[in-house]
């Protein structure tokens, strides 16, 4: 009775979820397709992302699955989540806020559209990123798809400083003693001379 009770309880579970469970109607479209549209993508995803099969080719199917239907705009804070520039929407809509992202020269609102050859400027974590805008998506995508969705025109990075981290201690080391703490202190150039 506990298995019966508990299987009914995943169903509708799942058909609140809206991921087509048995008996749920899930979400539909605006041109009423439903979920298939949603199970097609994945299929389409999950050749591409799965094996190393998955080509340019499969790159580009799996792009056009995400476009938007026709007619249809992208927000420039959802398309710089969807090709991985920035981690989450909100970290997008909050950049477009505060200034750090620019489309063809202009700061932007988070819901401004972003057209298919559009250059986005995006300052983030320390770097500012400058692609060209190849195909718009509204769905989150793997790296390899997202790099088909623009043209990448960084500047590189700042290089890595060449010296070795000061003050990492080993797992289990516990606390550092007074001596170890004038050591570290010396390597890092804080402590005093004596």
């Amino acid at each position: 009775m506990a298995s019966g009770t508990q299987s009914g309880t995943r169903r509708n579970a799942a058909g609140r979820r809206g991921d087509g469970g048995p008996g749920a109607g899930g979400p539909s479209n605006a041109d009423g397709s439903g979920v298939a549209d949603a199970t097609a993508a994945a299929s389409v995803t999950d050749d591409a992302t799965g094996g190393a099969t998955g080509d340019a080719t499969d790159a580009v199917a799996v792009a056009k699955a995400a476009a938007p239907a026709s007619g249809e705009t992208v927000r420039v804070d959802s398309w710089i989540w969807s090709v991985r520039l920035v981690k989450t929407r909100s970290m997008g809509a909050t950049a477009c806020r505060g200034g750090h992202v620019r489309v063809n020269g202009e700061r932007v609102k988070p819901a401004y559209a972003v057209r298919v050859g559009d250059e986005v400027r995006l300052r983030h974590a320390d770097r500012e990123r400058i692609v060209i805008v190849k195909r718009v998506i509204r769905k989150r995508v793997g790296p390899p798809v997202a790099a088909e969705c623009y043209v990448d025109n960084s500047p590189p990075p700042p290089p890595r400083e060449a010296v070795a981290p000061a003050g990492i201690r080993d797992r289990g080391a516990g606390r550092p003693t007074k001596r170890d703490r004038r050591e570290l202190e010396r390597l890092r150039g804080l402590g005093s001379a004596e």
